[in-house]
């Protein structure tokens, strides 16, 4: 009895728990707002960002829907899907889409969001991506966010407490830093933006054309920081 004991507590404890980086993302199929949604397949070779939601038509995040709705053409850019999660059942998913559509928010005019608010009412995705507390039901800090790369593989995760709101124009930087890190073999600094340099992600060889382009390109602020244009 009590090895069974043992394997069901173990069993209970993995499906609370954070998925982390580098690890492929729990799979998942829940009704939303544009129907059915197998995540991440239905997103094919696409970048992803899920976010996550306690409750519908709370003020924080109905800011966050709106910011990211506003934001929906430049994720599409880059080549991102969005996917938005929340524990309250689809009919109110549908209200409260309906109802921050019909708003002006930032003097900016009101926004249709054509990402899907997914149904988790009975938890079981919150607690798959680790954001329920063990031993308890609340929903007060299913309030994370992950980034998936093409592949399905975790690149970041945030977590934001319920009084705060997250910046979704950083969203977008870090998925653009992400892209640019793999496509270029590099490492960005604090604060990078598009265009800015990159960091050399190792101490470069001269005479190797291949590692370090031109020498000219490499600014050493130190050993131990070499800063290289990139062209974009």
């Amino acid at each position: 009895m009590f090895s069974l004991t043992l394997i069901w507590a173990q069993e209970e404890s993995r499906n609370y728990r954070i998925p982390l980086i580098g690890e492929v993302a729990p799979s998942f199929t829940a009704e939303s707002t544009t129907g059915v949604l197998n995540f991440p397949e239905d997103f094919g070779r696409k970048w992803k960002i899920l976010l996550s939601h306690p409750q519908d038509f709370t003020a924080v995040c109905s800011s966050e829907i709106l910011e990211l709705a506003h934001l929906q053409e430049e994720f599409d850019k880059i080549d991102t899907r969005l996917a938005v999660l929340s524990t309250d059942p689809l009919d109110l998913h549908f209200q409260w889409k309906k109802a921050l559509e019909e708003v002006e928010f930032k003097g900016k005019s009101p926004v249709k969001i054509e990402f899907p608010l997914i149904d988790d009412e009975n938890l079981s995705v919150s607690k798959k991506y680790g954001m329920i507390n063990y031993g308890s039901n609340s929903t007060r800090d299913v309030r994370g966010v992950y980034i998936l790369d093409p592949d399905n593989t975790i690149q970041a995760i945030y977590f934001y407490p319920e009084n705060v709101g997250r910046s979704t124009t950083e969203l977008l930087r870090a998925v653009t830093a992400l892209q640019t890190a793999v496509k270029y073999s590099v490492r960005t600094p604090a604060d990078w933006q598009r265009g800015d340099d990159v960091f050399l992600p190792y101490m470069p060889d001269k005479s190797d054309s291949k590692a370090t382009g031109d020498a000219e390109n490499v600014n050493a602020l130190t050993w131990f920081m070499l800063y290289r244009k990139l062209d974009q």
